[in-house]
């Protein structure tokens, strides 16, 4: 009796694993069932995706059958996006329309997202704003001492991203004023910093590309913001391929994919071929085993290994500059980016070679020597990279114990450092290799 007792939970527990594995079923949670009314309401017809908890992803949504490629995911009629034309039938349009000089299509949505999360129950809207997230982890919510443990170049687009959304709430204060006869509450208190990072991080994480026709009302930035509300619980994979676009007969967004998925797995979308940086600064996630993932060096850390005593020196670096070589040079899983090695074979040019750097620049090598003193910075360089991210993952470490509140963004800082040293780590090896076959 006990056996048999035993072989059962053995089963339910393989099996409830399994579910787990798969995804937990969320569509029976009120928030879910609120959403897919209200899309129904608009036209949506229901689809076989089903919301769901992911133990890699989190939230995501799941097919509740075999999916094939060439199959239409999601077609999504255009009453359920909320874009410019959304905020400018709603009370906000005749203000905007009025107010000199006129603003942004994002500053348009991001006052429109605030004044209906604002409206609470009142919002036609609520259903969607309901299940968005309360809190984003772009760079630009992460607290300093986060942002000083990223990548150099990513801590400088970080620090970029913030000062950005901070102009932008210092120059929208005087239009946030025009709107209080449209409020009880003082208007300060509704639009205020965090109020406009919420809506600003919301549709740089989750819209889609819609253009918009060109309205005088608006200013001169591009209008191509569309939220899409259940199609942005799809998450990204960078092994899917799918096509996305608005379609004009039917006025509704479809997203068709060209990768088969198995029944009740998580459906991918593909945000592009973007790397864990990218990722991070632009959605506030990462992608495990990303395969275009890159460990990106400074022209500062580049320069640092060739001698100031070197005349030419300045002449390659200008050289370099003029021909947008020192920007994105990077490590990958395949080792240094022909980018990088070629800004290092023009660095290392000799006095007699010199004449030559079109050659480089054009994909030749110009003498072994030169190869040579190339694949060894590479190596100094990588070597210099994995000392600085080992150490800076001893700091999170030590961050954590101290800094509770810190510890998911930390965490997230954390996968994207000790990914970089894996790649570093690949990196160093192949040009140990590729400096054993030149010695």
């Amino acid at each position: 009796m006990k056996k048999s007792r035993g072989r059962t939970g053995r089963k339910r527990r393989r099996k409830h694993l399994k579910s787990f594995m798969d995804g937990v079923n969320c569509s029976q949670k009120l928030e879910y069932i609120k959403l897919k009314k209200w899309l129904k309401e608009r036209g949506f017809e229901d689809s076989n995706l089903r919301p769901a908890e992911f133990w890699d992803t989190g939230r995501g949504l799941m097919t509740t059958k075999a999916l094939q490629a060439g199959d239409l995911i999601i077609s999504l009629p255009e009453k359920c996006l909320l874009t410019t034309g959304t905020v400018l039938s709603s009370c906000l349009g005749g203000h905007i329309v009025k107010w000199k000089p006129p603003v942004s299509p994002l500053l348009a949505l991001c006052t429109f997202l605030i004044a209906e999360k604002h409206a609470g129950e009142k919002s036609p809207w609520k259903p969607y704003l309901d299940v968005l997230p309360k809190t984003y982890t772009c760079p630009a919510c992460l607290e300093p001492d986060v942002i000083n443990l990223l990548p150099k170049p990513l801590k400088k687009k970080a620090q970029e991203q913030k000062m950005m959304i901070q102009e932008l709430f210092r120059s929208s204060k005087a239009f946030f004023s025009s709107l209080q006869p449209l409020f009880a509450e003082n208007t300060g208190t509704i639009f205020n910093y965090s109020a406009l990072e919420w809506a600003w991080c919301t549709i740089n994480t989750r819209t889609i590309y819609m253009k918009h026709p060109r309205r005088e009302c608006f200013s001169l930035e591009p209008d191509v913001y569309a939220l899409a509300p259940y199609l942005d619980l799809l998450n990204h994979s960078p092994n899917v391929q799918v096509k996305a676009a608005f379609n004009e007969q039917m006025r509704s967004y479809e997203i068709w994919t060209s990768t088969g998925c198995k029944k009740y797995q998580e459906v991918f979308i593909c945000y592009g071929p973007h790397d864990n940086q990218r990722l991070l600064l632009e959605y506030g996630f990462l992608a495990m085993a990303n395969p275009h993932s890159s460990v990106y060096v400074s022209a500062d850390t580049l320069l640092k290994y060739f001698s100031p005593l070197d005349k030419q020196r300045k002449a390659k670096v200008s050289i370099l500059k003029d021909h947008d070589y020192l920007e994105n040079l990077t490590f990958g899983w395949e080792g240094p980016s022909w980018r990088l090695l070629t800004a290092l074979k023009v660095l290392s040019l000799a006095a007699d070679e010199f004449a030559c750097w079109r050659r480089i620049l054009l994909g030749d090598a110009t003498s072994a020597r030169n190869e040579e003193q190339a694949l060894g910075t590479a190596a100094k360089i990588c070597q210099f990279l994995i000392e600085e991210t080992q150490h800076v993952l001893l700091q999170i470490s030590q961050l954590k114990r101290d800094r509770e509140n810190l510890k998911p963004h930390l965490a997230l800082v954390e996968m994207l450092r000790s990914e970089d040293l894996k790649i570093l780590q690949k990196s160093a090896e192949m040009l140990c290799h590729s400096n054993l076959g030149t010695a």
